[in-house]
C-alpha cells in the first residue's frame, strides 16, 4: 500500500535582479517528479550536490510550497498542516545547526509533545523524554544537558529522537550521517534500521554515499538536475545501472579492493550549465528497461 504519492512535481525558485528584484528566470530544483513510496518501505534518494535531494525532501513535508503537481499522504491530498506535521517529520543533516542551544535536551524533544498536545502534564512529558532518549541509545539524565555538551552522533541521536516524538509514519531523513565521522555513520544507519522496524517507519532516505545507501534502502531513486532518471530496487540498480548518470554516479565510489575497482566513468565534457539546459529542456520519460527497473529515455 502506497503512503506517499507523488505526480509531476516542481519546485522552482525565482532568480530576480535589478533594483526593482523583478524575476528575470526560474531555478528549476524540482522539475517534474513523480514516484510513490509504500508503507514500511525505505526509499533512498542520490544524486550529486545541487541536483534538487532536500529540496524534494522538503517540499513532500511542505517547509516548502510547491510550484505545481499534487502530494498525496495515506491517499489524500495534504491540506491540515498541523495533522500532517504529526503524520511526517524529517531529520536533518546538521546535527550542530538543527538544534536550538538555548533549549535543554529535554524541552527540545519535549516540545513536539507540548505543541500537539500529546502529554498530561510536565510528569508525563518527563516520562516521554526518557522514554524516547533510551530508544535512541542515550540516557534520561541526558535530558538536563544542553546540546553543545554533546558529540556530532550524539546530537544526531537527539534529532531522531525529536522526530519519533509525535510518532509518525514517515520520516525523510535528509543525508543524517553526512556530517558525521565515519566511525559513527554505522551507529546511525544501524539505529535508523532498528527504529524502523521497531515503529513501522516509512523512510525516505536522501543521501550522496550510495554505500549508505545500498545498505539502507529497499529502493533507489537517482535524481539528475531536478528530475528522477532511473529507479529500481537497491540490488536492481547496483548491480543493473542502466541511465549513463547512474553508472557514472557507481564509478565514483571508492572500492578498497582494486581488483574490483570499476572503470571510472566520466560524463560528456560539458559544463554543468550545458547539462541541466539539455536535460531540463526536454521531458523526461521512464521506461521499464527491466521488471521494475525504470530508466529516463535519453535522446
Amino acid at each position: 500500500m502506497s503512503l506517499v504519492e507523488v505526480n509531476n512535481l516542481k519546485t522552482h525558485f525565482p532568480i530576480r535582479a535589478g533594483v526593482l528584484q523583478k524575476p528575470v528566470g526560474w531555478v528549476r530544483a524540482v522539475d517534474g517528479v513523480s514516484f510513490t513510496i509504500n508503507e514500511g518501505e525505505c526509499v533512498g534518494l542520490v544524486g550529486e550536490s545541487g541536483c534538487g535531494k532536500t529540496t524534494l525532501g522538503r517540499t513532500l513535508l511542505r517547509l516548502i510550497e510547491p510550484t505545481a503537481g499534487t502530494i498525496q499522504f495515506a491517499g489524500q491530498e495534504i491540506t491540515d498542516l498541523r495533522t500532517f506535521r504529526r503524520q511526517a517529520q524529517m531529520i536533518f543533516q546538521d546535527p550542530y545547526g538543527s538544534l536550538n542551544p538555548r533549549m535543554t535536551v529535554g524541552k527540545i524533544i519535549g516540545e513536539p509533545l507540548r505543541i500537539h498536545k500529546l502529554c498530561t502534564g510536565p510528569a508525563d512529558e518527563r516520562d516521554r523524554v526518557a522514554e524516547l532518549l533510551k530508544s535512541v541509545g542515550l540516557a534520561p539524565e541526558h535530558a538536563r544537558r544542553y546540546p553543545h555538551e554533546f558529540s556530532g552522533g550524539q546530537r544526531q541521536r537527539i534529532g531522531i529522537a525529536r522526530a519519533l516524538a509525535v510518532q509518525p509514519k514517515f520520516i525523510v531523513c535528509d543525508e543524517p550521517v553526512s556530517a558525521l565521522d565515519v566511525s559513527v555513520q554505522a551507529q546511525i544507519i544501524n539505529l535508523l534500521s532498528e527504529l524502523q522496524e521497531k515503529f513501522k517507519l516509512t523512510y525516505l532516505f536522501i543521501a550522496h554515499d550510495l554505500a549508505v545507501v545500498e545498505h539502507i534502502s529497499d529502493r533507489v531513486l537517482v535524481m539528475y538536475f531536478g528530475k528522477i532518471v532511473e529507479s529500481a530496487s537497491a540490488t536492481e540498480i547496483y548491480d543493473h545501472p542502466t541511465h549513463r548518470y547512474t553508472q557514472a554516479l557507481l564509478s565514483a565510489v571508492p572500492d578498497v579492493d582494486p581488483a574490483r575497482r570499476r572503470q571510472r566513468i566520466v560524463l560528456d565534457d560539458i559544463s554543468p550549465e550545458e547539462a541541466r539546459r539539455q536535460i531540463q529542456d526536454q521531458p523526461t520519460e521512464l521506461r521499464e528497461a527491466r521488471p521494475g527497473h525504470w530508466v529516463a529515455v535519453e535522446t
